[in-house]
């Protein structure tokens, strides 16, 4: 969510300091948000077009298809419509006048998690994260080992299975983690893991550490976190299948508080 709403802030530079806004400009700034991006439409209305001088948009639509918002990582499909979004100038800048709000649809499949968990990049913020999720004398521990082959696998019932394993350097034999879960939206504001379950070499994890992983994951993807940013994200819908994982957001980023 935190790149969207970068990307969402980056929409603020659509309206150039002489009024000037095309669909080929708005393209340009979307996609320096990106590493990289196979497809990409952007549209952006406004009439008449006089709006622009004052600093106004009436809407803005991207559809883009294989974007890559870091080098690692791919998302399948990114849809997005914003609301009419209003500026003023301030101190030789435009800033917002009103909140920029916008609903926004993502594709991520199976394969391009995958594909990033096997990065070097992100294999190390899996590892960082497990141990802020456990207590100081079991992230110790998890500090001794290296992940290896982690695999993402979306189920029929709703669920998702991540398997990995835990080699302790300096040690050939190797631990197989199972975790299952069915990841449900609370409030449109956090993520649960229902029914957590997870399996070391094909036995239960101790009850703590389970609910340690449950309960920090909840708190750490709780988007009320944003609004100190004066963000407010709620997801619409969230839908899991085999193939893939399908996510409808509303995200609005309101003007700074004038000092």
């Amino acid at each position: 969510m935190e790149f969207l709403t970068i990307f969402l802030s980056s929409l603020i530079g659509l309206v150039s300091p002489t009024g000037l806004v095309v669909d080929r400009l708005a393209e340009q700034n979307i996609r320096a948000q990106f590493v990289a991006i196979e497809q990409l439409q952007v549209r952006v209305d406004n009439a008449p077009n006089y709006q622009l001088l004052g600093g106004k948009v009436d809407r803005v639509r991207v559809a883009g298809r294989g974007l890559f918002p870091v080098k690692e990582f791919r998302l399948e499909t990114l849809e997005l419509e914003t609301d009419a979004i209003a500026l003023q100038r301030r101190g030789g800048r435009f800033k917002l006048e009103q909140p920029i709000q916008a609903g926004v649809r993502l594709v991520i499949r199976p394969e391009d998690i995958n594909q990033a968990l096997r990065s070097p990049t992100v294999s190390t913020r899996l590892r960082n994260l497990g141990i802020q999720l456990l207590r100081r004398r079991e992230a110790q521990q998890i500090e001794r080992y290296d992940i290896l082959n982690p695999q993402m696998t979306f189920l029929s019932d709703r669920r998702v299975r991540l398997q990995v394993e835990l080699q302790e350097q300096g040690y050939p034999e190797k631990l197989t983690i199972v975790a299952e879960a069915e990841p449900q939206i609370i409030a449109g504001r956090s993520l649960q893991l229902a029914n957590l379950v997870i399996l070391i070499n094909n036995q239960p994890a101790p009850q703590p550490i389970v609910s340690a992983i449950a309960d920090g994951i909840t708190n750490r993807l709780d988007l009320r976190q944003l609004e100190k940013s004066q963000i407010t994200a709620r997801i619409l819908n969230f839908q899991i299948n085999p193939n893939q994982l399908q996510i409808a957001a509303f995200v609005q980023i309101r003007p700074e508080p004038k000092k």
